[in-house]
């Protein structure tokens, strides 16, 4: 197992980093969240999950061991693969993630794209005793999670990028973006803003 890559960032997308290592270039999906805080040029440690499939090895990058180690208890669940395990966490952070599943919240984990009522129970069913005890309650963090770093780019191509590649439409994605512009004012945060406008995206 690849635990962490550490080097220069090369390059930033909306949902991959390549860190080079030793020369090699190695490509990692991370969410929005994890994104915002590489700065390419810079250096950067990543905790990394490998995930090995019969065709492909696949890098996931996290801005924490704590998040990774969300991401692979995540897989444990039916039906929830990588993929879906990264969007849950592009949508909410692990502490807040601890809070739904313990209080059986479906609504907040139907907030994710490809996770329905059926799936939303199903998973915090299969996870209640396996993802720790949910932090101590928090209204700021239960409504938009632990702040992250704030990115130093412009924050709305950021938040546009995240959303499609979370499965939204361009279009969606560019509304959405126009609806939480306001919020920026207060905070640029592109993690803040992508989660405010995937509640938006929601409720619509």
């Amino acid at each position: 197992m690849i635990a962490f890559l550490s080097g220069r960032v090369a390059a930033r997308t909306g949902g991959t980093a390549v860190i080079e290592v030793g020369g090699v270039g190695m490509t990692v999906h991370c969410t929005p969240t994890t994104l915002a805080g590489l700065r390419v040029g810079e250096q950067a440690t990543v905790p990394t999950s490998l995930v090995v499939r019969e065709e492909s090895l696949t890098l996931y990058g996290f801005a924490d061991d704590d998040e990774r180690e969300v991401f692979e208890r995540l897989q444990q669940a039916s039906g929830v693969g990588p993929r879906l395990a990264l969007g849950i966490l592009a949508v909410h952070t692990p502490d807040v993630l601890r809070s739904a599943v313990a209080s059986e919240d479906t609504a907040a984990l139907t907030r994710v794209p490809g996770v329905g009522p059926k799936g939303a129970q199903r998973i915090a069913l299969e996870l209640r005793d396996k993802l720790g005890p949910p932090p101590a309650a928090d209204p700021a963090v239960a409504e938009h999670g632990a702040a992250p770093p704030a990115a130093e780019a412009p924050w709305r191509p950021q938040v546009v990028s995240g959303l499609v590649n979370l499965g939204w439409s361009a279009k969606d994605a560019e509304t959405a973006a126009e609806a939480v512009a306001p919020e920026a004012a207060d905070s640029p945060d592109v993690a803040v803003l992508l989660r405010s406008a995937l509640r938006r995206l929601s409720r619509s």
